[in-house]
C-alpha cells in the first residue's frame, strides 16, 4: 500500500525523475503546451504551478526568482516565466495548467495528454480575420501577374502517325 506517498516514481530513479519533470515544465513555459503520457502529465502539474506561483510574488522577487532558477536552468523561459506568465496569472489563486486526455498511444497503448497553460488555447480565425488574410493574397497574386514572362517558342506541330506514314508512301511512289 501506498500510504502517505507524495509521487508518482515514473520508472525512473529520484535525480532521473526530477531532471525529467524539469526538462517538461521548461518545454511548457516554452512552448505553452507540451504532449506527453498520462501520469507524467499529472506528475508535472504542481511542479509547474509551484513555479509559476513563484513567479507570481511580488514581495521578494529576487528570492523568488532564484528559487525557480534551481529548477528552471534555461535563462529566456526563466524569464518568461516571470515577465510574462506571471503577469498573465497575477490574478487567478491557482489551476494555471490543464491536461487533456488524448487516448492510448498506438504503439504501446500508453494513455497520452496534452498539458497546456491555460490561456493558450487554440482560438480558431473568425470569418473577418479569413476575408483579411484573403484580401491580402489578392495583391500578391496580381503582384505576380503584372511581372511580364519570358516568352515561350511555339513547338512544331506534330502530324499523326496515319497522317505521315500515308505522305511517306506517296513520296516513294513520286521518286519512281
Amino acid at each position: 500500500m501506498r500510504h502517505r506517498v507524495a509521487h508518482r516514481k515514473l520508472g525512473r530513479t529520484t535525480p532521473h525523475r526530477i531532471a525529467l519533470l524539469r526538462n517538461l515544465a521548461t518545454a511548457l513555459f516554452e512552448r505553452e503546451r507540451i504532449r506527453t503520457t498520462l501520469m507524467k502529465a499529472k506528475e508535472l502539474r504542481p511542479f509547474a504551478e509551484r513555479l509559476i506561483t513563484l513567479a507570481r510574488r511580488e514581495d521578494d522577487r529576487i528570492h523568488a526568482r532564484r528559487l525557480a532558477e534551481r529548477e528552471i536552468k534555461s535563462a529566456p523561459v526563466l524569464k518568461k516565466l516571470f515577465d510574462d506568465l506571471g503577469a498573465r496569472f497575477a490574478s487567478r489563486p491557482g489551476g494555471y495548467t490543464r491536461i487533456l486526455r488524448l487516448g492510448s498511444r498506438q504503439g504501446d497503448g500508453a494513455e497520452m495528454a496534452i498539458v497546456e497553460l491555460l490561456g493558450s488555447e487554440f482560438k480558431p480565425a473568425s470569418k473577418d480575420a479569413k476575408k483579411d488574410q484573403k484580401s491580402e493574397a489578392k495583391p500578391k497574386a496580381e503582384a505576380k501577374a503584372d511581372k511580364p514572362k519570358a516568352e515561350k517558342k511555339p513547338k512544331a506541330e506534330k502530324k499523326p502517325k496515319a497522317e505521315g506514314a500515308k505522305e511517306k508512301k506517296a513520296k516513294g511512289k513520286k521518286s519512281e
